[in-house]
């Protein structure tokens, strides 16, 4: 099954209420990363992975967005808007352009920072014929206390020192079936991926999660946003050593 085509939804139109005062003149896709905006960076992956028709959900500050990617020709894709005038959720502005996009197609988070391999992900996503599929990436907790496994009646059975557990963390990028996902959306519904998905496993259909290798960051918090920094510089480093 071919994996072609493909063309993304961006969803860059938060307010990015926890990493003001930065965000009172930018909206958080905009915060600059190195020599280029978190969005940007974004787009290139994609164009880097053969997706050029891209759909930007924009609310917040959203003339700025539209003014500095305009059609998308400076970057050599094709970049359309969809304006939320009230907030929908991470997903619900999706039944207003679920009608515009390919029967398979990217949605993802516009406040994120990684080097996913997205060819990975589509190529899995079409020949699996899932309704969804989720990137996921491997991530280890640690403690830093010890852990007293008990009975009811207060024994103790095992002490664990320091454990670690590690989980499957969800990345914000999604590969979805256009005609699996249509019948669960309503025009002005606010709706959460989270729900989304939920509704389609409800529904029967097939859900997976791929798992990626790679690196990755949101820009939620001020933290997040200074750690994003070093973790794009050294990806630029990376990608020029011989």
């Amino acid at each position: 099954m071919s994996a072609a085509p493909f063309q993304a939804l961006i969803m860059a139109g938060g307010k990015g209420t926890r990493l003001l005062p930065y965000t009172t003149v930018l909206p958080k896709p905009l915060m600059p990363l190195g020599d280029a905006s978190v969005l940007e960076h974004l787009l290139c992956l994609l164009r880097r992975h053969q997706v050029r028709r891209v759909c930007l959900a924009v609310n917040h500050l959203r003339h700025l967005i539209q003014t500095l990617f305009g059609d998308g020709h400076a970057l050599g894709m094709e970049i359309t808007y969809a304006v939320e005038d009230e907030p929908l959720g991470t997903c619900g502005l999706l039944a207003q352009v679920i009608d515009e996009m390919e029967e398979r197609f990217l949605l993802l988070n516009g406040d994120l920072v990684t080097d996913m391999d997205m060819a990975a992900l589509i190529a899995h996503h079409a020949e699996s014929g899932a309704a969804a599929s989720v990137a996921a990436l491997r991530y280890g907790a640690q403690l830093e206390y010890g852990v007293l496994d008990v009975t009811d009646q207060g024994q103790i059975t095992r002490i664990r020192e320091k454990p670690r557990t590690e989980y499957l963390i969800n990345m914000g990028v999604y590969a979805l079936t256009r005609a699996c996902v249509r019948p669960h959306l309503r025009l002005g519904q606010r709706l959460d991926m989270p729900e989304l998905l939920q509704a389609l496993v409800a529904a029967g259909h097939d859900v997976r999660a791929y798992e990626a290798e790679c690196a990755w960051l949101d820009i939620g918090r001020p933290e997040d946003f200074v750690k994003a920094q070093a973790l794009v510089q050294g990806l630029s480093e990376a990608a020029t050593r011989p």
